[in-house]
């Protein structure tokens, strides 16, 4: 069934649906009007009876005229024993005296046709004023069955003739309703990598299609815009590459051209280590953001004290924050968390890096902090600076974005990346933001649960307060 055109389902389905409402239409309309008639009928013989049940009452049986009940048609008057005591027409088939005897209240009977005649209504009406006596009348149904037989034949013909038309219909409705989508279709197929800005038809109304067309059109802008990123980071990254492989090239080419002093190979195998720890730093960061991107970034969490994984990385930073004459200030709660410490660490030294980079120098202060509820942990790195560029927050934590001046400020912009990776990974989320006098990143982890404790200040790689 899955290989039949859906044109065809659909109007397989509309005629499937349609031949049973035809069915159950026309059996109520033969059922309605069979009822209709027979009650019709049986209107005509109630009264035929009444009518000779009050002659009786009036004058007896002496003079009673029976009234005519048509062809076919039967009245009798019965006496107690059920015998004819007065009758027109035919002798009623299966009103035998016991069976007239048994009767006590007025009753309808259908009487089968038999020796060429029709079916036969018939009334019975017992002790008619209050006499011994059964007043029987009875009507033939051969016009009933004449009419319900015309309404068979003509429902045995149009029927048949209405499903058609109705199969034709679905067939047409189906074609026009399946026409855009088809030239969605059509135009999908059409649609490469050559023309990526090509997009569906999408038709003037707002009824499904047209949502689908316009959905289907989203996605496939989300595919461009992801192509584009992809693109943009390949670029990026070639062109981050290119520079320390042409650095390690020219200082190996410089120290094979000639003989050199001791210390002249020293200090270019020197910078040529120092190119090669940046070719592999960029590498793992390349490395990481592939990941994330791909099926996102693994985290192996355990339980980790905060305090000491932000002291930690806050002292692997001091040295340097103090060349630039920074201080770095840390408040951290004294609990545990379950997080991926190497994870988490990799971004604070990110963050820290940043804040360094890119704080204010002498007498700057760089200040992280952190606070744990039941349900998250967040982590704030604040720094006294220019803050960032107006035009950059919003891209802060795109790859190879750098703020300020990329020769002064060196590196691949791929921390704040890396640190939006790691965040996500953990279930949580990264905001950048300007404040005054400098700016601020903060991360936020969700846990399953944590204590909040009061924190503890390390200044300098002391307990301070």
């Amino acid at each position: 069934m899955t290989s039949v055109p859906l044109r065809v389902r659909v109007a397989f389905a509309s005629a499937a649906g349609a031949a049973v409402i035809l069915a159950a239409l026309s059996f109520f309309v033969y059922a309605r009007l069979q009822g209709e008639l027979v009650r019709a009928v049986d209107g005509g013989l109630r009264a035929s009876a009444e009518a000779v049940a009050s002659e009786i009452g009036r004058s007896g049986l002496r003079g009673l005229d029976l009234p005519d009940s048509g062809p076919g048609g039967v009245a009798q008057v019965l006496t107690g024993a059920g015998q004819p005591e007065i009758s027109r027409g035919p002798q009623v088939l299966g009103l035998s005296p016991p069976a007239v005897r048994a009767i006590h209240e007025r009753r309808f009977l259908t009487v089968p046709a038999a020796r060429g005649r029709a079916p036969l209504r018939v009334f019975v009406m017992p002790n008619p004023e209050g006499r011994r006596l059964f007043v029987v009348t009875g009507s033939s149904l051969a016009g009933v069955s004449r009419t319900l037989a015309s309404l068979r034949l003509l429902l045995e013909t149009a029927g048949p003739a209405a499903l058609a038309l109705a199969c034709l219909a679905s067939w047409l409705l189906a074609g026009a309703a399946l026409r855009p989508v088809e030239r969605m279709r059509r135009e999908a197929a059409t649609i490469s990598v050559s023309e990526p800005a090509r997009r569906l038809p999408v038709p003037g109304a707002n009824d499904e299609v047209a949502r689908l067309g316009r959905t289907l059109n989203s996605l496939l802008d989300r595919l461009q815009a992801a192509i584009d990123r992809e693109q943009r980071l390949l670029d990026d990254a070639s062109h981050e590459l290119r520079t320390p492989l042409s650095i390690l090239k020219a200082e190996l080419d410089l120290a094979l051209s000639r003989a050199r002093e001791p210390e002249e190979l020293e200090a270019a195998l020197r910078s040529a280590s120092e190119e090669t720890d940046r070719l592999a730093g960029l590498a793992e960061d390349l490395l990481v953001l592939s990941r994330a991107r791909a099926s996102g970034l693994r985290i192996h969490r355990m339980s980790t004290p905060l305090r000491d994984l932000l002291g930690r990385a806050c002292d692997g930073h001091r040295a340097r924050a103090q060349a630039r004459g920074a201080t770095i200030e840390c408040i951290a709660p004294a609990v545990t968390v379950p997080v991926d410490p190497m994870r988490l660490r990799q971004a604070l030294d990110n963050l820290l890096d940043n804040a360094i980079r890119y704080g204010r120098g002498p007498g700057g202060l760089i200040r992280v902090e952190a606070a744990v509820s039941a349900q998250a942990a967040t982590i704030m790195v604040e720094n006294e600076g220019a803050g960032f560029d107006a035009d950059l927050l919003p891209s802060a934590f795109e790859e190879f974005i750098r703020g300020g001046d990329a020769a002064s400020h060196p590196g691949a912009g791929l921390g704040l990346a890396i640190v939006r990776a790691v965040t996500r990974a953990h279930g949580g989320n990264a905001a950048a933001e300007n404040v005054p006098g400098g700016a601020r990143v903060a991360i936020t982890l969700a846990l399953d649960s944590a204590p909040s404790p009061a924190p503890a200040v390390i200044k300098d790689g002391r307990p301070a307060g």
